[in-house]
């Protein structure tokens, strides 16, 4: 083998898995958080589940994408553990088509694909089309590369050494270590899968050496899921569990097959001098029927990862939020869900905050104001994490649905994080009213307890986690906005009006305007958190 072909072979790997990769991120922008609305609607059955899990990874070519999107679905909510089973099951078949591809020698066209694609991305102007032309240049670029280490491996066929290590492979135990070696490597089987049927292209290569490592490589996809669940909690540990048993009992099965029954011969014969194709063919009835088996033991298998990760501590229960494939498909999906509930977990401290600061001050309870405090705290490391997190967001590719998704987002938690300060300021007005030994007298007392039950009634009328458009809420948060700015003139006038009649202290209604003040910046805000939420 020439030097020249060993860089021929590494620029073709490199075209190869660089064509994935723009597949992958024209397809992560044009379906974004789509993903999740499918998911969801069409996993509510296992069977469905294996239809989408195979639909999507036939799209994008890589089980170990679709696993990874699992993963973080299951993490944060978006799947529970049965739905993931048949996902996970679809996704081993899905993974088949770029075998098939190649078999059917798409690369023919290949330099078409691309140059289409290129053009499409240059010229241009709708984000779709340029999604659509990306798909298409990087489905050119991968079976250019693919073409190109099927040119340079073809020395190997003579070169001793080489052809000695893949008669190895004839071994059972030593071609599944070498696949899913391989596979675990370069993290993507239908990858792996390409190179090895580029050895078989070059003729170096037979489908009697190859179906172990084929069987090997299909182990080997799951170190993506497992890396990615290394950091989130037990459902989504247990999603990439069930993926490994789902892999390894296949290769168990076939291993013992291919020993005691003539599987290999009859793949030979059903596709002959076409080696190719008889990997192709063995991928598809290996993932096909390793999910025709395991189906109707889909809940065993969801019982039996419970019983090998049980529940765990809290610790567990509170993994990381951060836990995202920031370059996979479908990690916008899960990130938005994430931000979601951090969101709405920083909504329910704010909205108990408000509450809290009220009754500091009609109850002259200083505790509260303490607990005010603290929580007022919380809010603003759920802010600053979340004005991170989308900062760091908006550095990668996506969907303009998803940035303006993003920007919602980023809208809500500012707004609440003002809710949480006006709560703060109200809660604080106790120390002076304590300093100068003043009293809220009972009309004032009285208003502020008006006043908190139309804050209160305001903030219970949003849903956050909401994302459709309705003019219910919206209209109600709306009316009671412009009611507090009435109340505010009217409840000023009158305190002016005590004041000069001396039935009221002068450091009160300085500091009852300033709590007015605050009431209305809180129903102003409130009303911006509607307008993202439901406009």
């Amino acid at each position: 083998m020439q030097l020249e072909d060993i860089f021929t072979l590494l620029g073709g790997l490199a075209l190869f898995l660089y064509g994935m990769q723009i597949m992958s991120n024209g397809l992560e922008v044009a379906a974004g958080d789509r993903l999740r609305s499918i998911l969801e609607k069409l996993t509510s059955r296992r069977w469905l589940g294996v239809l989408v899990g195979a639909g999507i990874t036939a799209i994008i070519q890589s089980s170990s994408a679709t696993t990874v999107m699992v993963v973080g679905f299951v993490n944060s909510g978006l799947m529970t553990l049965t739905q993931a089973v048949g996902v996970i099951m679809g996704a081993n078949i899905g993974t088949t088509i770029t075998g098939l591809m190649i078999a059917l020698d798409v690369g023919l066209i290949a330099p078409l694909f691309a140059f289409g694609g290129v053009a499409i991305t240059m010229f241009a102007k709708k984000q779709r089309v340029i999604c659509i032309g990306q798909i298409m240049a990087g489905l050119g670029i991968l079976f250019i590369g693919m073409n190109l280490m099927s040119s340079s491996m073809e020395p190997l066929r003579d070169y001793p050494p080489f052809v000695n290590m893949l008669a190895s492979f004839s071994n059972p135990l030593l071609g599944i270590l070498a696949g899913a070696a391989f596979t675990a490597i370069i993290q993507s089987s239908s990858a792996s899968i390409g190179i090895l049927q580029a050895l078989a292209l070059s003729g170096v290569i037979g489908l009697e050496n190859a179906v172990f490592v084929l069987f090997g490589q299909n182990i080997g996809t799951c170190i993506t899921a497992v890396l990615a669940s290394l950091s989130a909690n037990r459902a989504a540990k247990r999603t990439t569990l069930i993926h490994l048993m789902f892999n390894c009992i296949g290769t168990a099965i076939f291993t013992i097959i291919c020993i005691f029954f003539p599987f290999v011969s009859m793949m030979q014969n059903m596709l002959p001098g076409d080696v190719v194709g008889q990997i192709a063919a063995t991928h598809v009835v290996f993932n096909i029927v390793t999910t025709l088996v395991l189906f109707p033991f889909g809940n065993l298998l969801a019982k039996a990862v419970c019983r090998i990760l049980p529940d765990a501590s809290a610790k567990d229960k509170l993994a990381s939020m951060n836990m995202i494939d920031e370059h996979g498909v479908g990690s916008t999906a899960i990130f938005i869900r994430q931000l979601r509930d951090q969101l709405g977990q920083m909504y329910a401290l704010a909205r108990s905050n408000v509450s809290l600061s009220f009754d500091a001050l009609l109850q002259r309870d200083k505790s509260l104001l303490d607990k005010v405090t603290a929580q007022e705290d919380e809010i603003d490391r759920f802010n600053a994490d979340i004005i991170k997190r989308i900062g760091h967001a908006s550095t990668h590719e996506m969907s303009a649905q998803d940035s303006e998704t993003l920007n919602r987002l980023l809208v809500l938690s500012s707004n609440i994080e003002r809710i949480g300060d006006h709560a703060m300021n109200m809660a604080e007005y106790l120390q002076p009213l304590e300093k100068h030994h003043v009293d809220l007298d009972k009309i004032t007392t009285e208003e502020l307890r008006g006043l908190k039950e139309l804050v209160t009634k305001a903030l219970n009328t949003i849903d956050i986690e909401a994302s459709v458009h309705e003019e219910g809420p919206l209209q109600a948060v709306s009316d009671m906005e412009t009611e507090s700015d009435s109340l505010s003139k009217k409840f000023r006038r009158a305190q002016i009006q005590r004041l000069r009649d001396g039935e009221s202290d002068a450091e009160l209604s300085i500091l009852y305007s300033e709590m007015l003040t605050d009431v209305e910046r809180m129903l102003d805000h409130t009303l911006n958190i509607a307008e993202a939420v439901y406009a």
